[in-house]
């Protein structure tokens, strides 16, 4: 369905990023990851295993961006498309955060994503491509010790339902998902009696599966998904807002 489409994550060196490159791999798409300099060894490892090829910038660097997207096209010749996948958190509350830890977040999960989009635009409008950015359920009903991280996953919702309208005349298609709890390095360090009391609120009993998430991704960017466009799609197990 997806053969030698050239598929551009960013944030691959992470659970949900690996499972995503794994997922289009396999697929047989061309997989272009993306991370910061200290992962390249992390990610060369991994982009050989699965057939890839890695491209190391910043995503809150507009320049940076521009240089691995002029560098995708000289490999690939072109790109299909855009998982909007790098984020981090700082997490602390808004009476104790720093300026600099809101900045960051806002750059690396927000700004990261207007800045691969707009540079990977043109290129995804010429193959009438995909555009899937990962948002979060925090973003939808905010989280303690999370302004940064909300704030930022609220405006990529935002930016996707406003893109959409931008270029749905084009045949592209842009989404976000919003996960729940993934299994990942993050939840793994939340306190057990935490982790209890969230799988209790959940109907379906427990975290989610990175691989899951990737399996929602790879909908969204086959043709099955077509006429989906502008929508947030939540993979949360049921857990409510």
């Amino acid at each position: 369905m997806l053969k030698d489409k050239v598929v551009l994550i960013t944030g691959a060196s992470g659970g949900i990023g690996k499972a995503i490159a794994k997922k289009f791999a396999e697929a047989q798409a061309k997989v272009a990851l993306n991370d910061i300099a200290p992962t390249e060894e992390a990610l060369k490892s991994f982009s050989q295993e699965i057939g890839g090829k890695y491209f190391l910038a910043d995503v809150s660097k507009f320049e940076e961006v521009e240089k691995m997207v002029e560098n995708i096209q000289k490999e690939f010749g072109r790109l299909d498309v855009l998982v909007n996948n790098a984020g981090i958190t700082q997490d602390r509350t808004l009476a104790k955060m720093t300026k600099e830890e809101w900045q960051k977040v806002i750059d690396i999960d927000l700004t990261g994503v207007f800045n691969c989009t707009k540079v990977a635009l043109p290129l995804i409008i010429a193959n009438q491509g995909k555009i899937i950015s990962i948002s979060s359920l925090v973003g939808q009903r905010g989280n303690f010790g999370q302004t940064n991280y909300a704030a930022a996953k609220a405006g990529i919702i935002g930016f996707t339902k406003a893109l959409s309208k931008e270029v749905g005349r084009f045949g592209v298609t842009v989404n976000a998902i919003a996960p729940g709890f993934i299994e990942t390095r993050l939840t793994e360090n939340l306190p057990p009696e935490l982790k209890e009391t969230i799988k209790k609120f959940t109907p379906l009993g427990r975290f989610g599966k990175p691989e899951e998430v990737a399996s929602l991704i790879f909908f969204l960017a086959s043709e099955e998904a077509s006429f989906i466009t502008g929508a947030v799609i939540n993979i949360d197990g049921g857990l409510p807002l």
